[in-house]
């Protein structure tokens, strides 16, 4: 059976509803059509994120996400995603948005990467918004 599991490294989680949130993530990888064996979302620290940047992916800067699929390919996905709490509250500030706003779409971003979707490429960075603005109106009508 499929879980999604929420984590703190050095920063807490404050999101009221995680419950009905770990549901609807499950509902994206059955809209994807991609099996979910485990998520495990690791919420922690801009230095925290970016020492990781620096030890696993050779990146140099802050990001507000880095997700790690654990799973060989043609596999049930099981994964890790850190979130920065730090660098979600800064670009939700940014952007003129809630940080609750912010966290669910950077929550459901990770989510699509491991359903297959990138964002390397404009055209690509087009489509992964469009699928985060879904998600997160979906989730909104959800709740």
């Amino acid at each position: 059976m499929a879980t999604v599991f929420f984590r703190s490294a050095d920063r807490q989680l404050s999101l009221t509803g995680k419950t009905a949130l770990k549901a609807f993530i499950l509902g994206i990888f059955k809209k994807e059509k991609i099996a979910l064996d485990s998520l495990t979302y690791i919420f922690c620290s801009d230095a925290f994120l970016l020492q990781m940047n620096r030890d696993f992916l050779q990146h140099d800067y802050y990001t507000d996400i880095i997700t790690f699929c654990l799973s060989e390919k043609g596999q049930s996905v099981e994964a890790e995603v850190y979130i920065s709490i730090d660098r979600v509250k800064d670009n939700a500030r940014i952007l003129g948005i809630s940080p609750k706003q912010e966290t669910l779409r950077v929550i459901f971003h990770g989510a699509l990467h491991l359903c297959g979707y990138t964002d390397k490429k404009k055209s690509e960075i087009t489509l992964m918004r469009s699928k985060e603005d879904q998600y997160l109106r979906l989730f909104e009508k959800s709740i």
